[in-house]
């Protein structure tokens, strides 16, 4: 009790704000005496709450405002008047550089040490040392073999992979939920279901004509065949997504029956 008693006599006892930097670099000996008269005041207005230090602190706390205005005001005149010659643009960067290290974080470091106990002040060598340790401690000391990859396999490591049936594709076609937010090619479930089901009937080549607005159907196909399975990959990724794409595309529900019900159930067993 008693330290803290003779601590707050001694050294007086802030308000505990958290002030703001200031610039001072307008500062003169007439704002220096200023404030340093208003901060005497101050203590002893905190050592005795008297009418007398009442009003000695209040008119030197007007006689400082009024030497910072005063001053700053005079400051400001002077570096507009320099503005335009090379002293002026000296002291614009100046200022901004003082501010600048007075705004910074006060967790921040200021300097480390190198590898070899130097003490580094430039912001340069201690970036390079943060780099530099950075790298050691993801990449290690010592840089490890880089393998190379390459083409190569080995014969006893083959194993047989069945293909996939179609009634598995079906099956998990049907697992997945029709009205579903379209994936980035914009192609809805239900063609994928129905480029399935087209898979299993003579089909034919289409185009996307937006002038028309239709659909025309070409060049049949076998059932099954290469051809076939290429050409309905085909609808669902290129002729769907063009038309989607068009000023006069037309509506999922005219799209969905085009794909379904457009089909041509002759052939001539062959491709044409």
């Amino acid at each position: 009790m008693c330290v803290r008693k003779v601590a707050s006599e001694v050294f007086g006892v802030s308000r505990g704000d958290k002030q703001e930097a200031k610039d001072t670099w307008w500062w003169n000996d007439k704002v220096q005496r200023a404030i340093k008269e208003k901060k005497e005041c101050f203590k002893r207005l905190h050592l005795d709450k008297s009418a007398t230090n009442i009003e000695g602190y209040k008119i030197a706390k007007r006689a400082a405002k009024r030497a910072v205005s005063v001053a700053k005001g005079q400051a400001y005149d002077n570096l507009y008047q320099r503005l335009g010659t090379k002293e002026g643009e000296k002291d614009i960067y100046r200022m901004a550089r003082i501010r600048e290290r007075k705004t910074r974080d006060i967790n921040q470091i200021k300097c480390i040490k190198d590898g070899v106990d130097r003490l580094l002040v430039r912001d340069e060598e201690i970036k390079d040392r943060w780099r530099e340790y950075f790298d050691k401690l993801f990449n290690g000391e010592e840089e490890g073999p880089i393998l190379e990859l390459d083409d190569s396999f080995d014969d006893n490591n083959r194993r047989f992979v069945r293909r996939i049936q179609e009634t598995e594709i079906e099956e998990a076609l049907k697992r997945m939920k029709s009205g579903k937010a379209m994936g980035p090619d914009g192609i809805p479930i239900e063609v994928y279901v129905s480029t399935v089901e087209a898979y299993k009937y003579p089909i034919t080549c289409t185009q996307w004509h937006p002038e028309k607005a239709i659909f025309e159907w070409r060049k049949p196909m076998i059932p099954h065949s290469e051809d076939a399975v290429q050409v309905t990959q085909h609808f669902a990724n290129h002729f769907i997504s063009q038309a989607r794409k068009s000023p006069n595309r037309p509506p999922a529900d005219k799209v969905l029956d085009n794909l379904i019900y457009n089909y041509r159930s002759t052939f001539s067993g062959k491709t044409s």
